[in-house]
């Protein structure tokens, strides 16, 4: 903030986004306060916060494993669960690994392991070409490829039988279940990067199933899913060819499905 804020003013904007059912409005007003370059761009941002617009696009960034990951209007924003994905990733992976984010959306997850593990090789994929756009702008500076595409029909064929780690959040809320969802993310977020199919699960099928033609011998997959579908995404990975495990935070209610393809690995053509 660059100028002189009246606290009668900031009390205002507290309740005025606490009467729209702002919960953490305090601490919204703070975000806002800090992010405007006046007064007239301040009240303007919390106007449009109010109407009901995420927060997140509201300022046009959110904070991710203690990175700031832009964020874009139609962009999956990343919940702070998905903090445990990448820490499981990132227990896995070595220097020099080959690293594909599926369904990377902003492309926080391969940001943020690429920043803790620069000396990988990042390669992201989605198949929205505003999440693309995001990704982009997002991982530019740490030297991986953002690819617009189905899955793995987007990388390079080269990578078959190469990669070491796969991590995708792929969509796995069922779709009557829609509907259930927070306002914000059932108005504001992209359909496609909420929606699994019938019972969530569709696009982890689909991962899974061709996982072992792209990971080298002894990679591994590495799928976010609810602690309800766990046992259903174990046997997805197994029926795959995959030795699979669960793995779950309690605290941030996380649940994260490991996959290994064998030592052996899968010929490819």
């Amino acid at each position: 903030m660059t100028f002189f804020l009246d606290r009668k003013i900031e009390k205002g904007i507290i309740d005025r986004l606490r009467s729209e059912g702002c919960i953490f409005a305090e601490e919204e007003t703070q975000l806002l306060i800090s992010e405007a370059s006046s007064i007239e761009d301040l009240m303007k941002m919390v106007e449009i916060r109010a109407s009901g617009l995420p927060l997140e696009y509201v300022l046009g960034f959110t904070t991710f494993c203690g990175l700031r990951i832009l964020v874009e209007r139609g962009v999956f924003v990343p919940r702070q669960r998905t903090g445990f994905l990448v820490q499981q990733a990132e227990a896995l992976t070595r220097i020099g690994n080959i690293v594909v984010d599926l369904c990377c959306g902003s492309g926080a997850v391969g940001a943020a392991i690429a920043t803790d593990l620069p000396e990988i090789l990042l390669y992201s994929v989605d198949i929205d070409p505003v999440a693309v756009h995001c990704a982009s702008r997002n991982i530019a500076d740490l030297g991986g490829n953002v690819y617009e595409g189905d899955l793995y029909n987007a990388l390079p064929r080269s990578l078959r039988g190469r990669v070491n780690i796969i991590v995708a959040n792929v969509p796995y809320v069922p779709t009557d279940a829609i509907k259930l969802l927070p306002q914000e993310a059932r108005l504001y977020e992209p359909k496609v990067a909420l929606d699994g199919g019938k019972d969530g699960l569709d696009l982890q099928r689909k991962v899974a199933e061709e996982a072992p033609h792209w990971l080298a011998p002894g990679g591994h997959l590495l799928v976010e899913t609810s602690k309800r579908q766990a046992a259903k995404s174990f046997e997805i990975f197994t029926n795959a060819g995959l030795m699979a495990k669960i793995v779950r935070d309690e605290e941030l209610d996380a649940t994260v499905v490991i996959g290994t393809n064998s030592d052996e690995g899968v010929t490819t053509k």
